[in-house]
């Protein structure tokens, strides 16, 4: 009785268009007919003037082509049928990164069986086709008429992975891309090194890998990356790749000497060493040559560096170090973590990137540049991103988005109900300091068996948080949305876990068949 209720209420009205099935939901639409054109999957095609042979279109179209040819051809309709979208892009040439314009209006015009889309960019486009596959109506094989105009409320909208603690293979990275672009995200942030394990494959440094990896068969090479970034550029997702330090180190030591602070029986998990030992020279020259390799492998133009979680009972056990921290005129740790944090951040200054750290690095005063950029996961959030904003930092919000979290029922629903800008006392320039925010999906307890069904699709919640409107809040409508959302993604292959008590979806998930 409450789908037929929703469906009747479908109609012309800038009220009644709160129940169209779009996760993230656009930014302005407009219902302008009754009239319901099905879908001819026979004659169905998208076409583009001269772009057919980018990279980025090209994989696109034919994804959204094959989405299409899994479905039957639409119940002969009066109105008639929708055969065509016609992609135009005013920029073709803009390159990924955060920031470029994703930007993209479709127009389905009861009139004609070509639908338009046009966007600024490739990347636009992306969006555009996403948007235009989750307005099809999989039971009955219809489109509405609508007008669209949409564009992200924040330039970062990320996701993070961790491949330390539980090694993820690239193909279910893949998978995973693909379910951030179904929801718009636009950063996959690889936290791809940790203390369990140091799964990159550096060609500079490769004993870091052989020593520190879990075995061979569970790393990433050079190979392995560049196919996971150029997967993802096709779905409009930069890769951010951190290397935390000087903490989250343990597995670096294990390929090289002398590179962690000497603490027998405090250093991490009550073993004899610690985070990086600050006083030794030439663990500078390591990080420049490596943080060289990764920032020319990742063309993103951003790294994250880490910074948090710092022991310091370790380096105060180690008396050569505090020798040296005396010899120096360094007063206590925080003043070595900064002094640290100083020689990290030059080097990275000179390799012409941007940057992100954990909030700590804030939260302890160290000197930092302007352009660092704080990412923040604590508890009280809105008291530090106030600090960060009101000290002129620009800073991404993860915090409330922690899904390795989890419990019973919709734990979606508190996610959605974040509002990163719900900042007291901040004015309207400092709040533009705030440039996105991330969901995280530690790996404590996630691997390739689990990650895509525990991901999806709460994180969709985050990303309409994100992307649409502050003043779409509605749980009720995004619980609506959101549950044919999660049958759209079982269609292609994501098996998006269930929302709803009683529901189910007209195509079940039914393997990877199509990958």
């Amino acid at each position: 009785m409450m789908f037929l209720l929703l469906s009747l209420l479908l109609t012309v009205g800038e009220a009644n268009f709160n129940i169209l099935p779009v996760v993230p939901f656009p930014q302005e639409a407009e219902m302008i007919s009754t009239v319901r054109r099905s879908l001819h999957v026979e004659e169905f095609k998208i076409t583009t003037d001269k772009l057919r042979e980018d990279k980025v279109i090209s994989s696109t179209i034919s994804r959204y082509e094959r989405y299409f040819e899994r479905f039957e051809r639409g119940p002969a309709s009066p109105d008639g049928y929708v055969t065509e979208v016609s992609v135009t892009v005013a920029d073709p040439t803009a390159q990924l990164k955060i920031g470029v314009d994703e930007s993209y209006t479709l127009n389905i015009n009861p009139l004609s069986p070509v639908v338009k889309l046009a966007a600024k960019t490739r990347f636009g486009v992306v969006r555009g086709l996403e948007t235009f596959y989750q307005l099809y109506n999989i039971t009955d094989g219809t489109f509405p008429s609508v007008k669209i105009k949409d564009y992200p409320r924040f330039t970062y909208r990320g996701f993070l992975i961790d491949t330390s603690r539980h090694f993820l293979p690239v193909d279910t990275i893949e998978k995973v891309i693909t379910g951030l672009a179904m929801s718009k995200f636009n950063v996959l942030h690889w936290h791809i090194v940790d203390d369990p394990s140091f799964p990159y494959y550096s060609p500079t440094f490769p004993s870091l890998a052989e020593e520190g990896a879990y075995d061979m068969n569970h790393v990433y090479r050079i190979s392995d990356i560049l196919q996971v970034i150029s997967y993802a550029e096709d779905h409009g997702i930069v890769v951010v790749p951190e290397f935390d330090t000087p903490g989250h180190t343990l597995s670096w030591g294990k390929g090289l000497e002398n590179f962690l602070t000497h603490c027998p029986g405090v250093g991490t998990f009550g073993g004899d060493y610690g985070p990086i030992n600050p006083s030794v020279e030439a663990n500078y020259q390591v990080l420049q040559k490596l943080l060289a390799e990764v920032t020319s492998l990742f063309p993103s133009g951003f790294i994250h560096l880490g910074g948090d979680e710092v022991p310091f009972n370790c380096w105060a056990a180690n008396q050569e170090l505090v020798a040296w921290m005396k010899k120096q005129g360094i007063q206590n740790f925080n003043d070595l973590e900064s002094y640290y944090e100083e020689r990290l951040l030059d080097i990275v200054h000179h390799l012409n990137t941007s940057y992100v750290v954990w909030e700590e690095i804030f939260n302890n005063n160290l000197q930092i540049q302007p352009d660092t950029i704080i990412h923040v996961w604590k508890d009280k959030w809105q008291a530090t991103m106030g600090k960060v904003i009101k000290a002129g930092y620009k800073t991404i919000l993860s915090s409330p988005w922690y899904l390795n979290y989890i419990s019973f029922s919709r734990d979606w629903k508190t996610y959605y109900q974040v509002e990163p800008l719900k900042i007291p006392g901040a004015t309207a320039e400092e709040l533009n300091l705030v440039i996105g925010g991330e969901a995280c999906m530690w790996g404590e307890y996630v691997d390739a068996t689990n990650i895509l069904s525990r991901t999806f699709p709460r994180a969709s919640a985050v990303a309409e948080r994100l992307w649409s409107s502050e003043k779409r809040t509605n749980v009720a409508d995004m619980e609506f949305r959101l549950d044919k959302h999660r049958c759209g993604m079982c269609a292609r292959d994501i098996p998006a876990e269930t929302i709803i008590l009683r529901s189910y979806c007209p195509v079940e998930f039914s393997g990877y068949d199509h990958w």
